[in-house]
């Protein structure tokens, strides 16, 4: 890495450190970190817009350009990004902070290249892949075997609702598309927050569903409950967004991404354990997140979580 800084950027440096497939440096008193890109270059474009946009409102982390005047840099078979860090290292964020980014920047068609939509789509192409992969390469994974059917299903009643709320929203209304993130965990460091290369445009409870689902597993029932009754009462939904909030609550992301990294021998198999071994917590955090969203939204009802008995 140290020669990729001398070759692309001018910058001679030996204090390197690598954290989450990242690689770090500090400079002139200034935090850089080097980056994989997976972004296509129209993304790219769209996204140094939003840095642009977005730098004097929010310490959104700045790409900086390669000596050749480019934002990307290929090397060692791979393709890098270097960001110059604006924000701490060790703070996290809130919901609050959800809040504010996402009513920060809506979609125009200057940015489209960014836009994501139509989830159950999306979930079923996904769905069926993993079905078809887990019969090649899921053989001797006895704890994705025993567990997977159980986590398809839980997609499968998540696309149910996604389809109906799309069947009834054709017309796109009561639709906010804003800034959002790909994928956002709890805790979510200011850092990971705030890098650009993460942005996308969805609807506003994307970020949000992702972030309680992550707390769930990280803290507990009762303190992400709590969350989420504060984040009602601070943000009024249409029915179709609260509807989608709880669809992409039941939609299994936190075992599909381990899930993914164990069938790539990324990760062990026995991770997927601490996911398990909370379904019923989870079932029963699902069966009171619809109760709390239904007294203020009429919500689709999956009767096997409301039906659900406490342990």
């Amino acid at each position: 890495m140290e020669q990729f800084l001398k070759y692309f950027y001018d910058i001679y440096i030996d204090n390197i450190y690598k954290k989450d497939n990242k690689y770090y440096f500090y400079k002139d008193n200034s935090l850089f970190c080097v980056a994989k890109n997976y972004r296509l270059p129209e993304e790219l474009k769209d996204i140094l817009e939003i840095c642009y946009e977005m730098q004097s409102r929010f310490p959104v982390s700045q790409i900086i350009f390669n000596k050749f005047g480019q934002i990307s840099s290929d090397y060692d078979n791979n393709n890098y990004i270097l960001l110059k860090i604006n924000t701490s290292m060790s703070s996290d964020i809130t919901i609050n902070d959800i809040i504010k980014i996402n009513n920060s920047l809506f979609l125009n068609k200057d940015k489209k290249e960014l836009y994501r939509n139509n989830w159950a789509k999306l979930w079923e192409s996904k769905v069926d892949y993993f079905e078809y992969q887990i019969k090649e390469l899921g053989r001797n994974k006895k704890i994705i075997l025993n567990s997977f059917s159980y986590y398809i299903g839980l997609a499968e009643n998540a696309i149910s609702i996604a389809n109906i709320c799309e069947l009834y929203n054709k017309d796109n209304m009561n639709k906010k598309v804003v800034l959002s993130h790909r994928r956002i965990n709890y805790p979510c460091m200011e850092y990971e927050f705030y890098n650009p290369l993460e942005y996308i445009f969805d609807i506003q409870v994307r970020d949000v569903s992702e972030y309680l689902k992550s707390m769930f597993f990280y803290t507990d029932r009762n303190h992400t409950i709590k969350e989420l009754k504060n984040y009602l009462l601070s943000t009024r939904l249409s029915n179709y967004e609260a509807n989608m909030l709880y669809s992409r609550l039941l939609y299994p992301t936190y075992y599909f991404d381990i899930y993914e990294k164990v069938i790539e021998d990324l990760k062990e198999e026995s991770e997927l354990l601490d996911i398990i071994n909370k379904v019923d917590e989870y079932e029963l955090f699902l069966k009171e997140a619809y109760f709390e969203l239904s007294r203020m939204y009429k919500i689709e009802q999956i009767n096997w979580i409301i039906n659900k008995k406490e342990l």
